[in-house]
Parts: structure tokens; sequence; C-alpha cells
């Protein structure tokens, strides 16, 4: 069984910053690709960012120079740092992980940035 573990969301003010993780378990026999996505009451499910397993990173344009992914291969976590917290940011945040043979979605967690 694989389980994908996040945390780190919550509650924060406009500039502030929060730091996500997703620390994945279970048997995983190659990781390709961690991202993370994001889902607004009422709206589709959108790209945040990825990072491949050789350090390769993308950004949606919406979070470009504000947000950073990096992962920890050894841990199988990836993580995503979050500066400059708009309103606009405020969502369920998801963790996805791409292996060779499957795709799994974390639980969700929920970051909320007040005006």
């Amino acid at each position: 069984q694989v389980q994908l573990v996040e945390s780190g969301g919550g509650l924060v003010q406009t500039g502030g910053s929060l730091r996500l993780s997703c620390a994945a378990s279970g048997t995983i026999f190659s990781i390709n690709l961690m991202a993370w996505y994001r889902q607004a009451p009422g709206k589709q499910r959108e790209f945040v960012a990825a990072i491949t397993s050789g350090g390769t990173t993308n950004y949606a344009d919406s979070v470009k120079g504000r947000f950073t992914i990096s992962r920890d291969n050894a841990k199988n976590t990836v993580y995503l740092q979050m500066n400059s917290l708009k309103p606009e940011d405020t969502a369920v945040y998801y963790c996805k992980v791409i292996s060779t043979a499957y795709i799994y979605w974390g639980q969700g967690t929920q970051v909320t940035v007040s005006s």
C-alpha cells in the first residue's frame, strides 16, 4: 500500500509564508516526478509546481518567483515553500507522485490566506 501524507497547511495573513510537506510511504519502485496541485472552492484543480527526480522544476505562472518546490529523494518527500502569499492562493493543496507504473494523490491540506 502506498500512502502520501501531507502536512504544513494552515491560516496565514497576506504576505506570510508556509511550507508544505508530502511524504510517500509504502512500496514505490521509482519516482519519476513529484508535483503540487491546488483546488479552490467552485474551481477545477490546477497545476502549481513539479520537480523530477533529477531536479528539473516547473511552475505555474501565478506562483513563479514566490513558490519553490524541492525534494528529498532519500525520504521520498517533496516540499513546497510558499512565500508572499496572496488571498488567491487559498485552496486545498494536493501532492501528486508519478512512478513508473502508477499515479498517486495525497489527501490534501488546506491553505487559507486572509486579507
